[in-house]
């Protein structure tokens, strides 16, 4: 009876081992997927799409058509797709239809995530992570360079394919993020007259707080050449320059998804010239968009989401996810006094940050 015990612990853990290996293949059939364009197809037929109905619609090699099903089992296990059951053989069963993730994926969806998606899966986004390892072992700052000989940031700045890509990414994510920001947390504007959104690329979120606050002036302010010919309107502006040295004044500094980019040190930086770019004698604030590690409700998901964002901040930046303790210890090193914390934004939070 213990040998059976033993063994069928051991046959567990050997399954939960594969399941892990194995992770990787999730997100590179979901890109495959996407690549297809599998969720439009889906979506354009108007109603549940059966398999020879989808084969037919894909631009694949008809000598790999038999594969589909196998890329879409995948799929519908891992609860990008569903598909209707009528009979043994799965093969032969009803449709495939969209559930809410997949949605994230069309083309046509106004807040999609494929650009983010596609950036965070590109294979020299994969790369640095089979160098995890020589990292530990070598002195380079991040695995990113042991991969790929030089930091994310000159990466970015040299090779346009990733720069884009990167800006897309950052685009998509602000598109959904944005708007349940102005509609459902408008508070948090309320009695500003100026606000700077640092590191706002170009300008997803700055729009469309300009264009909601329309008594609020805007400025993104990001590397000369990340807002190089965009153009403003009446109450947004695009300004360029680097955070570290200075940031232009407003009674509000944006920082979206930026700080877990940083070192403690750059992050202290940083606050400091947001500090000094508030005006002292009207006051102000600095409103931070980021996660803070178990905050979320303690799921399994939201748990490993988080945790993944956290070592993928290593990966590339030699940076990291933060717990409200380590939030604190930053703001006070930056000679803040106090804060306010609003959980609305799924693994994100928003904190209200005050002289």
């Amino acid at each position: 009876m213990a040998n059976d015990e033993r063994y069928t612990e051991l046959l567990e853990a050997q399954t939960h081992l594969w399941s892990q290996i194995c992770n990787l293949i999730n997100s590179a059939s979901l890109k495959c997927a996407v690549e297809l364009g599998i969720p439009d197809v889906i979506h354009s037929h108007g109603k549940p799409m059966t398999l020879p109905e989808l084969v037919s619609a894909l631009p694949i090699n008809p000598s790999k058509a038999h594969y589909i099903y196998r890329l879409m089992r995948t799929l519908v296990h891992s609860g990008f797709f569903v598909q209707q059951k009528e009979g043994t053989n799965e093969q032969e069963n009803g449709g495939y239809l969209l559930t809410r993730v997949s949605r994230l994926l069309l083309k046509d969806e106004p807040l999609n995530a494929r650009a983010f998606l596609l950036a965070v899966v590109d294979p020299i986004m994969r790369k640095p992570w089979y160098f995890l390892s020589d990292w530990f072992k070598n002195d380079d700052p991040t695995a990113f360079e042991t991969a790929h000989g030089r930091s994310f940031w000159d990466y970015l700045a040299q090779e346009p394919r990733l720069g884009n890509f990167f800006d897309e990414a950052m685009a998509s994510d602000s598109c959904l993020i944005t708007n349940v920001l102005i509609n459902e947390c408008k508070e948090v504007f309320e009695g500003l007259t100026s606000l700077v959104d640092v590191g706002g690329g170009t300008g997803t979120v700055g729009r469309a707080i300009a264009k909601t606050f329309p008594h609020l002036k805007c400025t993104v302010f990001d590397l000369p050449h990340v807002i190089a010919d965009l153009q403003g309107t009446e109450n947004l502006d695009f300004v360029g320059g680097d955070m570290f040295e200075a940031i232009p004044p407003a009674n509000a500094i944006l920082l979206k998804w930026i700080l877990h980019n940083w070192t403690e040190e750059e992050c202290v930086k940083i606050l400091k010239r947001c500090k000094e770019a508030i005006p002292s004698k009207d006051g102000g604030k600095v409103i931070i968009i980021d996660m803070i590690m178990e905050k979320v409700k303690a799921d399994d998901e939201s748990v490993e989401a988080q945790l993944s964002s956290d070592m993928t901040m290593m990966v590339l930046f030699r940076a990291q996810e933060r717990s409200e303790k380590e939030w604190e210890k930053l703001f006070l090193a930056a000679g803040f006094s106090h804060y306010k914390i609003t959980s609305a934004l799924g693994l994100r939070s928003i904190i209200e940050v005050y002289p």
